[in-house]
């Protein structure tokens, strides 16, 4: 079999005992299974929630926080105790793991992209397993949505992978919730992401964790527009990533795109931050939707924002509030203004190249 990189992201849930603690038994058959998939030559990366889980008991709280100040020392606190949790599991099998704190930050600013992009080549390179969570103690917004399913998807994009794991308390997806509804059916294998299947998907997470299956099928949407197949499944089992990985697991699988998006792309499309917003015409919105062109300052009737040559814009068509898609502008706001009743097929407002249509 071809050696494949693998995105895994393991929930909370999937972690702890029922009191909320961190399972060391967990996550050493966690870990047993990735070293198996490693030493068939496969590349892991790991995506771990678990720090606040590992604190709190060690600051005297009797179950899991609910402030943001309390939740944010108990990561503090857990997520050197999670570390070494790893650490201890997977030396165990002679594998070294790496620790990486991110944010969204990390990915909506370019260079600072670049360079967990560059960390994490070099970590799988040397035969390393990065072992990633969101910086819970300094991301206020993540900790109120913990939102690990989309920063596993988010890596996933960025590396590349092969597939994507998203492990949690259910087998997959249902067409309702089978808790509650005798009826619901299992959905084996996804072709699209439709607002009818995230309806179905529901808003409930457990306990323990914060995310419920809705925030996994968006992670989902992220993670096949890159070229990433995702499958999504239970960690119950000795060896339910081994499974998941062959295909034998009970889950559901989606299917990606057959044309992945390069990490220039994915950054635009995904995390930068627009600086403004251009309204075109129906004609310049077919030659850069359609026809794959570049858009041409004539074909633009509107600008807003206060943005310079370099900023990524949002693009929308004239009359509608629905994007388009997102681009590096050529030209400043002011320098647009003027070149809009230019007819000059040479000059380009946005370049195809630096150009992606929205999802």
């Amino acid at each position: 079999m071809k050696k494949k990189l693998i995105v895994v992201k393991v929930g909370t849930s999937s972690l702890t005992n029922e009191d909320g603690s961190i399972s060391s038994l967990k996550i050493e058959n966690l870990t047993n299974q990735l070293c198996k998939l490693k030493n068939e030559g496969h590349s892991i990366i790991l995506v771990s929630s678990g720090a606040i889980a590992a604190g709190f008991g060690r600051l005297g709280f009797a179950k899991r926080p609910t402030g943001i100040a309390d939740k944010q020392a108990a990561a503090a606190v857990g997520q050197g105790l999670l570390m070494e949790e790893y650490t201890k599991c997977f030396l165990k099998y002679g594998v070294t793991c790496a620790q990486l704190l991110l944010t969204q930050d990390d990915f909506a600013d370019r260079r600072r992209y670049k360079n967990a992009f560059s960390a994490l080549s070099v970590l799988l390179s040397r035969g390393a397993v990065p072992i990633i969570n969101e910086n819970d103690t300094v991301s206020i917004d993540e900790l109120r949505i913990s939102d690990n399913d989309t920063l596993s998807a988010q890596v996933a994009a960025m590396m590349h992978s092969q597939l994507l794991i998203i492990l949690t308390d259910i087998d997959g997806l249902y067409t309702a919730n089978p808790s509650k509804d005798k009826s619901a059916k299992h959905i084996a294998v996804v072709e699209e992401i439709t607002d009818e299947l995230l309806e179905f998907a529901g808003t409930a997470g457990s306990a323990n964790g914060t995310g419920g299956m809705q925030t996994k099928l968006k992670s989902a949407v992220l993670a096949t527009s890159a070229g990433v197949p995702v499958f999504i499944c239970s960690s119950n089992g000795d060896d339910s990533i081994v499974k998941a990985f062959y295909g034998t697991a009970k889950g559901t699988y989606f299917k990606a795109r057959e044309s992945g998006m390069k990490n220039r792309r994915q950054w635009m499309a995904f995390y930068a931050q627009s600086k403004g917003n251009i309204y075109i015409d129906s004609g310049a919105a077919e030659a850069i939707t359609e026809k794959r062109k570049s858009l041409l300052p004539r074909g633009i009737v509107a600008l807003e924002g206060d943005f310079h040559y370099g900023d990524v814009v949002s693009v929308y068509l004239q009359g509608s509030h629905e994007c388009i898609g997102k681009g590096i502008t050529n030209y400043s706001k002011e320098e647009l203004t003027r070149l809009m009743s230019v007819k000059n097929n040479q000059i380009e407002a946005i370049n195809r190249d630096n150009w992606v249509s929205v999802l």
